[in-house]
């Protein structure tokens, strides 16, 4: 059993930064994707960011390229996800997510998570 803890959210100001970080505990393969969902309300939730465990490759959503940086640790159980410069579109529920994967899926925004932390807050005032 993966389990999933996500920390770091918060209230910023536009132009502001947060870090969000997810810890990832139990037998969560090499081949792994780890990455960020979020979610508003009234809106479906939508793939952030993701990172392939065992190649390091990346996904962003068109929306946050160049803003937001998502990395692992070296023991590849903590994955953080930078966020700097923060919009109003930005606020929602954040959530990590997980699931064995391709890296092609993975890389290419295709993945869904099996396993998933229980959310933290991010808010994003002018």
């Amino acid at each position: 059993q993966v389990q999933l803890v996500e920390s770091g959210g918060g209230s910023v100001q536009v132009g502001g930064a947060l870090r969000l970080s997810c810890v990832a505990s139990g037998r969560l393969v090499s081949r792994a994707c780890v990455g960020w969902f979020r979610q508003a309300p009234g809106q479906e939730r939508e793939r952030v960011a993701a990172l392939y465990a065992s190649s390091g490759g990346t996904y962003y959503a068109d929306s946050v390229k160049g803003r937001f940086r998502i990395s692992q640790d070296n023991a590849k159980t903590i994955v953080t996800l930078e966020m700097n410069n923060l919009k109003p579109e930005d606020a929602a529920m954040y959530y990590c997510g997980a699931a064995p994967s391709s890296g092609r899926y993975c890389t290419e925004g295709y993945w869904h998570a099996i396993y998933w932390g229980q959310g933290t807050q991010v808010t994003v005032s002018s």
